[in-house]
Order: structure tokens, then sequence, then C-alpha cells
């Protein structure tokens, strides 16, 4: 049993809860029974996970069980739910990438000789999974070795809502795999551009900034690290409504920023220019020439396209 699955079994159910036996009961005088699987519902929990709840069952009877005798309703369909044979449990998805590059410090230009390889990019998987009971996974991740890969479409519908981490993707100038059907999406990245980046980079450092403020109220210190990329995110952004464009290495910012990290300039110094560098967004944005959406109909069109591909085995 997982340690989720034991953590589970120790958190008290409340009245109402339906629950469907995992044991036989039946009275030691044989007046009723109920069999395996049967549907209840919880009439009186315990105080803690050593001793019984008692359980009303669709025939009336009301009995004892312990936890472990009973599944949650809604749990127990999900189980029986489940396929015995993974048909494509033998398939390495990863086998299936059409787009691999390097972003974080090394594509920034901040990294340093302790700097980790992260890796992002796209997965594409075979059209049979994608129709099948099975599923696919949204994203593959090995966190050993810093990569993380978006199936497509969760890939094209997070760089609509210009999502800073996957745009950066589009423009990493460190590209280590690249099928037809990538070139397709980067030559097209700009459709992915539009007025969006001004409230979604917005959101983004006012939840990091908040953090800091957290992080000093409870530590007397801030994470250094989380504001040299709020500084940097918001120069970034900028730029994309100047110039229709995602700069991803920092150039000559590069030590600048990185006397941020080391812890340089205090938070009311980064807040300062916080402030500065959003009234720049706000000049770029009553400034620029990005479209109020991004080009959802090109994208569209894309998606359908790269699916018809992975049909004909056509992704090369």
């Amino acid at each position: 049993m997982t340690d989720r699955s034991n953590y589970q079994l120790h958190l008290i159910l409340p009245v109402g809860t339906q629950i469907v036996s995992r044991i036989e009961l039946q009275s030691p005088t044989g007046d009723w029974s109920v069999p395996r699987g049967a549907v209840g519902e919880i009439i009186k929990s315990p105080d803690d996970g050593a001793h019984s709840y008692l359980v009303r069952f669709t025939n009336g009877v009301e009995a004892a069980l312990q936890r472990h005798e009973m599944t949650i309703r809604k749990q127990f369909q999900r189980e029986v739910t489940k396929p015995e044979n993974d048909a494509f449990a033998d398939l390495n998805l990863y086998d299936f990438v059409i787009y691999r590059c390097v972003i974080g410090s090394r594509a920034f230009g901040l990294d340093t000789d302790e700097s980790d390889t992260d890796r992002r990019g796209i997965y594409l998987p075979p059209a049979e999974l994608q129709w099948s009971l099975y599923g696919m996974p949204e994203q593959l991740e090995n966190h050993a070795t810093q990569e993380c890969y978006w199936e497509l479409q969760k890939f094209l519908i997070l760089a609509l809502k210009a999502n800073p981490n996957i745009l950066e993707c589009l423009w990493s100038p460190l590209i280590e795999t690249k099928t037809a059907v990538a070139e397709k999406l980067l030559a097209m990245r700009t459709c992915f551009l539009s007025k969006l980046v001004y409230q979604t980079y917005n959101g983004y450092v006012m939840s990091q900034f908040k953090k800091l403020e957290q992080d000093l109220r409870a530590t007397g210190t801030i994470r250094w690290k989380h504001a040299m990329h709020l500084i940097r995110l918001l120069m970034s952004g900028v730029i994309v409504l100047k110039e229709a464009f995602v700069p991803v290495h920092v150039g000559d910012r590069r030590d600048f920023l990185l006397a941020i990290k080391c812890g340089q300039m205090d938070l009311a110094e980064i807040n300062k220019l916080r402030l500065s560098l959003h009234k720049d967004f706000d000049a770029a944005l009553a400034m620029t020439k990005l479209p109020d959406r991004p080009d959802y109909e090109s994208v569209n069109a894309f998606l359908i396209e790269a699916r018809r591909l992975a049909m004909n085995n056509e992704l090369a």
C-alpha cells in the first residue's frame, strides 16, 4: 500500500459519505446479511481511526465497519474502471518528443558552474493513445534529469494564455531537438503573442512579490533568486510588448541581475525598481502593436494538422 493510501486510511470520513463494503457482513443470528460490494452511507463517524464507523446500507441494515473494510464509493468506481492491462504501458513516451530545448539559467545566460541544465519541450503521442480510454498524460516529468515535456495540445493552450515559461520555450536560443512539426510551430510562434502578456506577466510578478514579502516577515530574509527572476520577467514583458519578441538571454543585464541574486539589493530597492518597471510596462501596453487576443484560429489549424500527421505516422 502506498504512503498516500495509508494517509487516506487515517483520515476521518464525515457523516453522509457513501461507501462500498470490502467485506461480507452477516448477523450472528443469520437475520440479515450484507454482500461484499454493498453500498452504504456513514451515519456516525468515530473520533479516531482506531474505532468503527456506523454505516446504513441500502437494505436498511446498520452495521459497524473499520476504515480498511470499506472504500469511498467514487474511489471504488475509479479502481474498477481502471484498465487491468494498459496496452501502452510498454511505450516510452519520451520517444515521441518533437521539440526539446534548454531553458532556465543556461538559456538566460545567468548560469554558473553549479547551475543545472533544465530541459523543456513538447511530445506528440501516437493517435491510438489519444483516442483510447487509457488517455495520455498532459506532461512527462523527470525530476532526476530536470526534464519536462507537455503534450502538444496542453503546450499550445498554455502558450495562448501567455504563460511566460512556455513562451520562453518557443524563443529559447538552445534547441536540442526539432522535428518538422516543431519547425512549423516555431515559424508561427508570434501567433501566441497578444496584449494578454501584460496581464499574465503582471500576475506572475505580483504573486512572486507577495511571496517575497511573506518570506521576509516569516524568516527575516528573501529568496534572492526569485527576486532576480521577478525583475527579469518585468524587463522581458516590456520588450515583448514593444518588439513582439520574447527575450530569453539577458545579454548585458547579466551582471545587474546576478547582483540581485547575490543579495546586493534590499527588498525596498527591488520594490522601487519593480514599480519603475511596472510604469514602463504600462507605457509599452499603451503603444504596443500586438493584438488584443492571440491567433487561436491559426494555432487550432496547426494542432489539427499535427494530429493528422501523427495519425499517418508522418512526424519525422
